[in-house]
């Protein structure tokens, strides 16, 4: 069984739909698949009625944006089958428009260096909750400043230590979304911690058990790192999963769907928390 539990579409930072998305997931082989747009689950009732048309079972998913604000960095954490997923709802919309905010500082700031309009980013956010610094990207593009998504103009203008047009603000702390994700009946797993330097933060919320998993299998993670994130799992048994984390033309690395992937064994360990957390009061 092939299982892909992290993939986005244009509800976020994905180039394809839905419907582009689950197909190719047919067509790779994908058995299971959960769409974790950025802080929405608006994909779900439609994912779930194109999974039945082609034969891909789907997971809920959403990934949501958080803060470590004891170390002061940006930490993701997927939330897997919510029973209670409006309790989200809320949490989702702060996310979206603390993003909002963001970009819109980041656009007025790419814009006093390259005469670009702000609808030529915005029509490539259509549709989207949010917008991505990859749609700035793809306005860069099409007016001849750049060739490629994440080339040097990139690193100029949005490299996470000192892009000149990076804006970040503090999102929710992260132990209260975790929080709100256990009271919406959901599963909770740290998204690539290698990518923002979590590691230190996933081993203290595993002790403190304010976590139900990690995902080890992504592409930013290289053997040794994995290894750490498995003694961490095995210690303090830890779910343990794998994803593409696919945006389609926006990917950082070429990562197609099905190019990591989860165990039957572990997503059965989410359904089973999940559909336990569902009966608690």
């Amino acid at each position: 069984m092939k299982i892909d539990l992290h993939c986005h579409t244009t509800l976020s930072d994905g180039s394809l739909g839905i419907e582009e998305v689950i197909t190719q997931a047919k067509r790779t082989g994908i058995d299971v698949l959960s769409i974790t747009d950025h802080d929405t689950l608006a994909s779900f009732s439609r994912a779930q009625v194109l999974g039945e048309r082609y034969g891909v079972k789907i997971i809920q998913g959403v990934e949501m944006s958080a803060w470590d604000k004891e170390r002061n960095r940006k930490v993701h954490i997927l939330c897997y089958a919510p029973k209670k997923p409006d309790r989200l709802e809320g949490l989702c919309l702060k996310c979206c428009e603390i993003r909002k905010s963001c970009s819109k500082e980041m656009i007025e700031k790419v814009r006093e260096l390259y005469p670009i309009t702000e609808e030529s980013v915005l029509k490539h956010s259509t549709g989207s909750k949010s917008i991505f610094k990859q749609h700035i990207m793809r306005a860069l593009i099409d007016y001849g400043y750049a060739l490629e998504f994440y080339g040097k103009l990139n690193d100029e203008l949005f490299n996470l230590q000192n892009g000149t047009c990076l804006v970040e603000r503090e999102y929710p702390d992260v132990k209260f979304v975790l929080e709100l994700i256990k009271a919406a009946r959901g599963v909770s797993v740290m998204a690539h911690p290698a990518q923002y330097d979590n590691l230190e933060l996933l081993e203290e919320l595993a002790a403190n058990g304010k976590i139900d998993g990690v995902e080890v299998y992504h592409y930013t993670a290289d053997e040794e790192t994995r290894n750490r994130m498995l003694e961490i799992a095995q210690k303090y048994n830890l779910i343990v999963t794998g994803g593409s984390d696919f945006h389609g033309l926006y990917n950082a690395q070429p990562s197609h769907l099905g190019s990591n992937t989860t165990t039957k064994e572990n997503l059965d360990r989410i359904i089973r928390l999940s559909n336990k957390r569902g009966t608690e009061n």
